[in-house]
């Protein structure tokens, strides 16, 4: 069985600081669109896990890259494939936008 390609963590406040310090940094929100009008970070870009296979080659390749789901899950499906398809540095942000709510941007609804 293939081991899973190894993805980086990244943790809400240190995305929020890298955001606030302007680093050129790609936001992908791979939850449903249902989803997303609920609730999503500023600057991020809808691609649901669901047509991330047929939509990955049109995120740029000259910056990071930052997954988010709900709370980690889908988005760690999604880093690990990216990881494999891609060169470049793609995280997965540990708790999702549930978690970066809660301590990072409150005003964010939680669901």
């Amino acid at each position: 069985m293939p081991i899973p390609p190894i993805v980086q963590h990244i943790s809400p406040t240190e995305l929020a600081a890298r955001l606030a310090a302007g680093e050129p940094l790609t936001l992908v929100d791979v939850r449903e669109r249902w989803e997303w009008d609920l609730a999503r970070i500023e600057g991020a870009h809808l691609l649901p896990l669901s047509e991330l296979a047929s939509g990955s080659a049109e995120l740029p390749s000259d910056t990071d890259i930052v997954v988010y789901c709900h709370h980690g899950v889908r988005s760690l499906a999604a880093a690990q494939f990216l990881v494999a398809q891609r060169v470049g540095t793609v995280s997965n942000l540990s708790g999702g936008i549930d978690r970066y709510a809660r301590e990072v941007n409150p005003t964010i609804p939680r669901y």
